[in-house]
């Protein structure tokens, strides 16, 4: 066992307060990772404050993690002391089940082991990257390319893959008309990976606020929701709708945008039920959809797509003792685009 320094909600909707907790000794296909970054993810905030239902605590949150491996286990194959490395929202898997066997460890049929607010295998409870130190097993661990900077990699573990998976699937590329709703954390990788992938993208935002910021990113088009004038213009419009908004929308509204056989992909995760008329779908063959993370081949890609592009996420780097107001700002909107911890403040 190591003992390291780490920030952490004692009970739900307390402020985050410096404190240590016990990192597993090293085993045989562990890797213990040096952090150095650690994103701050609006789902932290959903689990700190039990927005999503019951929690563990005390929390230390963070499952956008970049470091350096310091330790490896004797059975370790992949990776080396020296290596680059991130890990992102799960650290195991059953490993057995189809989804698992396909790559799909994100949807594993069991449940996967969440890198924080969860329990592992033998019932102990996980803590995630607002630390110093993490202990992973070498399955659940990616390779951060060389030409990503570290701190800017660190959200890609959940802000990019988040939406990385759905463009992927739902076919983002060339001759494909895509919406990202939400121009935030999740909502700006959307843009940069979609406008990367070939696709014609849109900013679809509560206002035009950003609009400078998302056609810098690879926006062809911004739009304010807020202008009734957007829903009839843009009526019929889109291929894929993906929505990284965690609060709750007039899906009915937003159905409307899409084209016969469009799809609207949800990313956010909104607290409260939301209503839907269901001739939304039925008119138009549409798809109403929702998506988690990826798999850990796929987040590989992912990063690996990244550097071939020459980017990662917009960041605003703070020291640990700025997570609270970190954490207030992110519910206001008032950061551009991650706010991203510097480990070595903790």
């Amino acid at each position: 066992m190591t003992t390291v320094a780490a920030y952490a909600a004692p009970s739900a909707k307390a402020p985050l307060e410096r404190t240590t907790i016990e990192r597993r000794a090293v085993r045989e296909f562990d890797v213990l990772i040096d952090i150095r970054f650690a994103g701050i993810c609006h789902s932290d905030i959903h689990q700190a404050r039990e927005g999503w239902g019951e929690a563990i605590f005390p929390m230390v949150p963070g499952h956008e993690i970049a470091g350096v491996v310091s330790e490896v286990g004797p059975g370790v194959t992949r990776f080396a002391v020296g290596d680059r490395v991130g890990v992102g929202c799960m650290v195991d898997s059953c490993r057995e089940c189809d989804n698992c066997k396909a790559g799909l460890e994100q949807y594993c049929v069991k449940g996967n082991v969440g890198t924080y607010n969860a329990l592992d295998k033998d019932g102990e409870p996980t803590y995630g990257g607002y630390a110093e130190k993490i202990v992973v097993d070498e399955n659940y661990v990616v390779r951060i390319p060389e030409g990503l900077k570290l701190d800017e990699a660190a959200p890609l573990l959940c802000a990019g893959i988040t939406t990385y998976s759905p463009l992927k699937h739902w076919n983002a590329g060339p001759g494909k008309k895509v919406a990202i709703l939400g121009m935030g954390g999740l909502g700006h990788m959307g843009v940069k990976i979609a406008h990367a992938l070939g696709a014609e993208v849109t900013v679809l935002s509560q206002s035009l606020r950003k609009k400078d910021d998302g056609l810098k990113l690879g926006a062809e088009h911004y739009y304010a929701t807020s202008d009734p004038k957007t829903f009839e213009e843009l009526q019929g419009t889109f291929d894929l709708i993906l929505s990284t908004v965690s609060a709750p929308l007039n899906l009915d509204q937003f159905l409307s945008l899409l084209k016969t056989d469009g799809a609207f992909v949800n990313v956010g995760a909104p607290e409260e039920p939301v209503a839907l008329n269901l001739f939304s779908v039925i008119a138009g063959r549409k798809t109403l959809a929702g998506s988690g993370i990826g798999g850990i081949q796929e987040t590989q890609e992912m990063l690996d797509f990244c550097a071939a592009h020459g980017f990662g996420a917009e960041i605003e780097l703070i020291n640990a003792d700025q997570i609270n107001d970190a954490y207030e700002r992110v519910l206001a909107s008032d950061v551009r685009y991650r706010f991203v911890i510097d480990t070595a403040t903790i």
